[in-house]
């Protein structure tokens, strides 16, 4: 992989990428959760400016190949990655991972945007976010009979209706039985990431019973190429 490229990660998969990059690849965060310090890449932390500043950037470094690995939600980013490619005239090969599916004993219920996930929580009293720090901005408008918990990378002083829990996956399937038997979990809020490191906690909302509110996904720009699994975008680096 000698490539001279910039991979934009944050997601489990990108991590794993960049631990096979060398010193003339570049892996680059936005800086919300830990920065590893043990690759022999170069690791660049922080924002670009757009789309112009990203294509800025790419011709200063003399990239050849963009590899969007982000979230499935940084749509944003996806975005500024697109045209960012197009602008600087190389391709833009992205990882756009599958979305978890529902099976028959799931109830599984997609809502757009924050407006209608609160309509959709009115029923509830104990609801468990893990949509990251999103409901954060939120905690003033708790409903009296609700009592929330907030589940993402880095935890802060809970308040009166609300506890935020810091963590980060993989999470066990034992770890998450506990976590819901203890808050009386009666609805799970989650984004439909499809990765596999935070999917126990459908399987045991499964098992209880527990309905799940799903952020819809948000639509990705089309790329020059498109993987649905890491190991078809490795070996397509490696030809």
């Amino acid at each position: 992989m000698s490539r001279r490229l910039l991979l934009l990660g944050g997601t489990t998969e990108a991590l794993r990428l960049a631990r096979d990059l060398g010193p003339e690849a570049i892996y680059s965060l936005a800086g919300l959760g830990r920065v590893p310090d043990d690759l022999a890449c170069q690791v660049r932390v922080g924002g670009f400016g757009g789309a112009d500043g990203l294509a800025a950037f790419i011709a200063e470094h003399g990239i050849e190949l963009l590899l969007d690995m982000t979230h499935p939600y940084a749509a944003q980013i996806s975005a500024n990655a697109a045209r960012a490619a197009q602008l600087a005239g190389i391709p833009c090969w992205a990882l756009r991972r599958p979305g978890w599916q529902a099976g028959p004993w799931d109830d599984w219920r997609e809502v757009d945007g924050w407006s209608e996930l609160v309509a959709a929580l009115f029923g509830f009293r104990r609801p468990l976010f893990t949509l990251g720090r999103e409901p954060l901005a939120h905690l003033h408008e708790i409903p009296t009979h609700q009592h929330w918990t907030v589940r993402c990378l880095q935890s802060q002083p809970s308040v009166a209706r609300a506890d935020i829990l810091g963590a980060r996956g993989p999470f066990s399937l034992d770890g998450e039985r506990a976590l819901f038997e203890r808050l009386g979990t009666d609805v799970l809020i989650s984004k439909n990431s499809g990765s596999q490191s935070t999917e126990p906690k459908l399987q045991v909302a499964r098992e209880r019973g527990v309905p799940v509110l799903l952020l819809r996904r948000p639509l990705l720009p089309a790329v020059d190429r498109e993987f649905t699994e890491p190991d078809a975008l490795r070996e397509a680096l490696l030809q």
